[in-house]
C-alpha cells in the first residue's frame, strides 16, 4: 500500500513510519520541514518526507490523493479538534483513503470502571474527552477508518513522553510527583505500538471492517508513582521524592490524575497483536540510557 504518516518526525510517528516501510509499504512521512535532521533520518529509513502542516489543509491536500491509507499521529496544539475535523473533510474530498486515527487512554477522563475497553463510555468532563467526540464524528462521517487508543508510550528516545519528562526530572536533581499517588496507567513500548499500526494496516488489506477501535497497551500496569520513582532513580536522583498537589502540575498530569488501565484483549484477538516488552520497570535503566543518548 501507499501510506501517508502524519507526524512522521515525531516520537511515535517515526517508529510507525519506519515499521510500515519494513513491511514493504511505500511510506510518505509528512513533516513541516523536509530539510530537518529528523526528516533526513526518514529518508535514510526509506520513508519519503513530504511537506505538510496539519493546521493548513492546503499544504497536505495533494498527498491524500496519492495514498491508500493515512496514519494520523499528530496533534495541532492550537486547535486540535478543528484541525482533525478539517482532515476528515479533506479525506472525504479525496475519495476516502482509509484513516488510522490515534486518540489514547487519557481520552476517557475519570470514569467509574476498574479496566477500560473499547466500549467504556468516557467522562464528558475530562480534559481530553473531545478526542472521543472526534472518534464519534469520524464514525458518523462514513469515512473508512480504524481507531487506536494507546497507553502511555515509553522506550527509544522517549521524546515528548511522560517517561522522558521523568528522566529529565531525575537528572535535574528535583523529583516532584503530582497528584494521586495510587493511580495506575497502561503503558506501551514504542516498538510494540508500531507493530499495532502495522497489524492494523495489514488488516485493512485483509478485510478488517471499517470503524473498529482498539485499545493498545500492556496488561497489569504498575502505579504511576512506581514508574516515576524508577525513572528518577535511573537518571541518578538519590534524594527524596517530593509530592505536590495536581493543581501545580502541567496539563498532561492534570488530564491523567486518575487510573487509566485498559485491556488490549480485542487487539490480541482481532489483530494478533501482543506486546513483546516486559514493561517499563523491567528494563528502566536501558530506557534511561536510550533517552539520554538521544
Amino acid at each position: 500500500m501507499q501510506i501517508l504518516v502524519i507526524g512522521a518526525t515525531g516520537y511515535a510517528g517515526r517508529q510507525v513510519a519506519t515499521a510500515l516501510r519494513r513491511q514493504g509499504h511505500s511510506v510518505l512521512g509528512m513533516t513541516r520541514d523536509t530539510t530537518s535532521a529528523r526528516a533526513t533520518a526518514l529518508t535514510a529509513a526509506e520513508v519519503r518526507p513530504v511537506a505538510g502542516d496539519l493546521a493548513d489543509p492546503a499544504s497536505y491536500r495533494s498527498h491524500l490523493r496519492e495514498v491508500d491509507a493515512v496514519v494520523h499521529l499528530s496533534m495541532d496544539t492550537n486547535d486540535p479538534a478543528g484541525a482533525d475535523l478539517a482532515l476528515f473533510a479533506e479525506l472525504e474530498a479525496a475519495g476516502g483513503p482509509h484513516l488510522v486515527y490515534t486518540t489514547g487512554c487519557s481520552s476517557y477522563g475519570r470514569v467509574d470502571a476498574p479496566v477500560l475497553d473499547e466500549n467504556t463510555p468516557g467522562n464528558p468532563g475530562g480534559a481530553l474527552y473531545f478526542r472521543l467526540e472526534l472518534e464519534q464524528r469520524l464514525a458518523a462521517s462514513g469515512l473508512p477508518h480504524t481507531v487506536l487508543r494507546p497507553g502511555f508510550i515509553y522506550g527509544g528516545e522517549a521524546r515528548t513522553s511522560q517517561a522522558g519528562n521523568w528522566f529529565a526530572a531525575g537528572r535535574s536533581g528535583r523529583a516532584v510527583f503530582y497528584g494521586d499517588r495510587a493511580k495506575s496507567w497502561t503503558w506501551v513500548h514504542v516498538d510494540d505500538l508500531a507493530e499495532a499500526y502495522t497489524a492494523v494496516v495489514a488488516g485493512i488489506g485483509g478485510g478488517l471492517p471499517s470503524g473498529e477501535v482498539f485499545c493498545v497497551g500492556e496488561e497489569n500496569p504498575p502505579t504511576a508513582l512506581e514508574v516515576f520513582t524508577a525513572c528518577v532513580r535511573a537518571a541518578g536522583h538519590t534524594g527524596p521524592v517530593e509530592f505536590a498537589p495536581i493543581e501545580q502540575a502541567g496539563w498532561l498530569d492534570r488530564a491523567a490524575d486518575h487510573d487509566e488501565v485498559m485491556t488490549s484483549a480485542k487487539a490480541r484477538e482481532v489483530l494478533g497483536w501482543t506486546p513483546r516488552h516486559a514493561g517499563v520497570l523491567a528494563d528502566v535503566d536501558t530506557y534511561y540510557r536510550a533517552w539520554a543518548a538521544s
